[in-house]
């Protein structure tokens, strides 16, 4: 059964199913979500023979790719403004454009390099490219402390950031989203905070106060919607921390919350919100790990559900 979540300008209906899957295809888990013009829904999994799921706005499975190509730590999705899909692979430590139909256009690395080497990549998280200049920003977030920008022929521009929690630094820089005045905003995860930069690497802005921020993206409306994150080591179930939405105004103001103080399958509920999507209505797609962070664990472990829709209202 739905439920009705949020209130004001941000009420939705949590959708208790929606995506149609065929027989014997499971999603595993669901790392990544993007939207495109038509509102299709490309869905990033980790099930190794169907990387890559495609859906109608009604939840009807249209086709799947990248079978071979990624491994089981398949990790973030975006649609650039030309309509290339971006998929990052931290196992196979990779970004890999293609076409929405499915052919692969062009691999970065694939290589590990040296852990915390700064160079690209180990373990790299998420990629976006820019609407002005069409270069390529890549998150290198579990083995590198690093913001890299690329040409999209694939020549290395420049690198920013370190370990730390100091201004211009990172722990695990997980997500980043490009806005139209080319601001690049990179989801500081374990800093607990959004940072801002220009196309350069000079900080503009920082957003604190956002626990673990996963998946960001910037909706038609012009607000950042913020996946957060539970997670932490000895903090299971806990309640209020991460597992929600949290919708932002670009100039960093907190417009809304959404999602339950106990972590959940149910419609309202989530468990790790891991990548995020916002179609022309207004829709919210969530892609969440909730395997990695809550099913490995249980007894048996088990796939839980790890893709939700919230339909906006009014």
């Amino acid at each position: 059964m739905s439920k009705i979540i949020g209130e004001g300008k941000f009420k939705y209906e949590a959708l208790d199913s929606w995506e149609e899957l065929p027989n014997g295809v499971r999603l595993v888990e669901s790392p990544g979500v993007a939207v495109n013009e038509n509102d299709d829904v490309f869905v990033l999994t980790r099930n190794t023979q169907h990387p890559i799921m495609v859906f109608a706005k009604d939840g009807s499975f249209l086709r799947s790719f990248g079978e071979g190509v990624f491994s089981a730590r398949a990790h973030g999705l975006s649609i650039a403004p030309n309509g290339t899909l971006l998929g990052v692979d931290d196992g196979m430590h990779s970004i890999t454009q293609w076409t929405q139909k499915g052919d692969l256009l062009h691999t970065f690395g694939g290589t590990a390099s040296i852990k915390w080497s700064g160079k690209p990549f180990n373990r790299p998280t998420h990629a976006a490219i820019s609407p002005k200049s069409g270069d390529v920003y890549i998150t290198d977030g579990y083995g590198n402390a690093k913001v890299h920008r690329f040409a999209i022929t694939g020549e290395h521009i420049l690198s920013w950031g370190s370990p730390g929690i100091d201004p211009g630094q990172f722990i695990r820089p997980h997500n980043v989203v490009i806005d139209n005045d080319e601001q690049i905003y990179i989801a500081d995860r374990e800093c607990h905070r959004i940072q801002i930069f220009s196309p350069e690497g000079q900080l503009i802005n920082i957003w604190n106060n956002i626990h673990r921020p996963d998946g960001i993206t910037l909706g038609p409306d012009g607000n950042m919607y913020i996946g957060e994150l539970n997670g932490m080591d000895g903090m299971e179930g806990c309640p209020g921390l991460g597992h929600r939405i949290s919708i932002y105004d670009k100039q960093g103001k907190l417009l809304a919350r959404i999602g339950g103080e106990e972590e959940g399958e149910e419609p309202g509920n989530f468990i790790a919100p891991h990548g995020i999507a916002v179609d022309s209505k207004g829709d919210i797609y969530i892609g969440e790990v909730s395997f990695s962070i809550r099913g490995r664990l249980l007894d048996p472990p088990r796939e839980l559900k790890s893709l939700k829709k919230l339909v906006k209202l009014g």
